[in-house]
């Protein structure tokens, strides 16, 4: 309270008061404020294995032609926010807390904005795949709570990203088995505590939960909305091949989601081939046209068209509030004859000779 009563009887009955307020919302979960219309619009890549890249000495070239690093292809083509991937303990540097917290700092020093996407796991999450860190595997629900508020309130802190995610492509949950939604497990509870700690530790910061595909997204979504998780944005995956190639679907979904869950809506994966072909010996996830929308060939123009629309679809949503290509960095660096080199290197922003490809013009502001 900003100010104390002097009067003890009046003292009395305003305590009274408020505690039968909290006990009712207790009992009732009343909806959160509703936000405001977004004042960002995110034209983001995910870039988290470009420093991994960059140790192979691969080097880069703009739409002209022109040697330079890929952050600064990036800034100049509009990119203004770069998504970045953290795992808990992982098997090798990449995506461990001190790789994320250097890249942090270059991207920031390039004048974007970072993305930080907490996977609360040591490898990929996603839909398929949550699984604690091995160092949490043992924990009770409470601990595994407390652990989710004190790591969440570390990076976040000292990294203090634009946007953070806390979770990725949350489906069914995370941290299973306790945090999974379909066996009955602590997921809102879990998940509170992550959006608690994040906002604890920067204010500014906006929280995004991550739901991969359109199906269900709903009904997740009002979940969340009714459970009180205090959450601020909401970010979808869209891939065609996996969740529909009717793009008057996603549409109509994010317009939903925006009016009903009046939260602004984020495209926080998508992506689209330039090519058919392959470079290295490494099996390419998408290589065949019935994985394809008709209207977007697999060829630097399609893949420009592509995106070009994704970034119209959400533009025209009220509470829409960008785009990220995911894996825009993924070339084949590891050469032409590597078999664990890249399956998204037909997916990329740059071509098989490391350019910039055309679909870079989706970034510009």
């Amino acid at each position: 309270m900003k100010r104390f009563c002097k009067n003890t009887f009046y003292g009395v009955i305003i305590l009274l008061s408020f505690l039968f307020e909290a006990c009712s919302e207790e009992s009732n979960p009343q909806p959160q404020p509703e936000p405001d219309t977004p004042s960002f619009f995110i034209r983001g890549a995910d870039l988290s294995l470009l420093p991994d890249i960059e140790k192979y000495g691969i080097q880069f070239y703009d739409k002209n032609g022109n040697v330079s690093d890929m952050l600064s292809i990036m800034k100049d083509a509009g990119c203004n926010t770069v998504r970045i991937r953290l795992w808990y303990e992982p098997a090798d540097e990449n995506s461990s807390f001190e790789q994320v917290r250097d890249f942090a700092a270059k991207v920031k020093a390039k004048g974007m904005d970072v993305w930080l996407c907490i996977h609360y796991s040591d490898t990929w999450a996603d839909p398929g795949h949550q699984t604690t860190p091995r160092a949490w595997s043992k924990l009770q629900l409470g601990e595994l709570k407390d652990s989710v508020y004190q790591y969440t309130y570390r990076v976040v802190r000292e990294i203090q990203p634009l946007y953070v995610q806390t979770g990725n492509e949350v489906n069914d949950g995370f941290l299973w088995p306790l945090g999974r939604i379909s066996t009955g497990g602590s997921f809102y509870a879990l998940m509170a505590e992550a959006v608690k700690a994040a906002k604890a530790a920067s204010p500014t910061t906006h929280v995004m939960i991550h739901y991969a595909g359109l199906d269900g997204a709903a009904v997740f979504f009002n979940q969340l909305k009714y459970k009180n998780v205090d959450f601020d944005a909401i970010g979808l995956s869209y891939y065609p091949y996996y969740h529909g190639k009717d793009m008057s679907y996603l549409t109509s979904v994010m317009n939903s989601l925006s009016k009903n869950i009046q939260r602004p809506v984020v495209i926080a994966e998508t992506s689209y081939p330039f090519t058919l072909q392959w470079y290295d010996n490494t099996h390419n996830l998408i290589g065949t046209a019935d994985q394809l929308i008709d209207s977007f060939p697999a060829s630097p123009e399609g893949q420009k068209s592509y995106m070009m629309r994704i970034r119209h679809i959400v533009e025209e949503i009220e509470q829409g509030a960008g785009f990220c290509f995911w894996g825009g960095e993924w070339v084949a660096y590891k050469g032409p004859n590597a078999t664990n080199g890249s399956p998204w290197e037909n997916q990329t922003l740059f071509d098989f000779e490391m350019k910039a490809l055309p679909v870079l013009d989706v970034f510009k502001d």
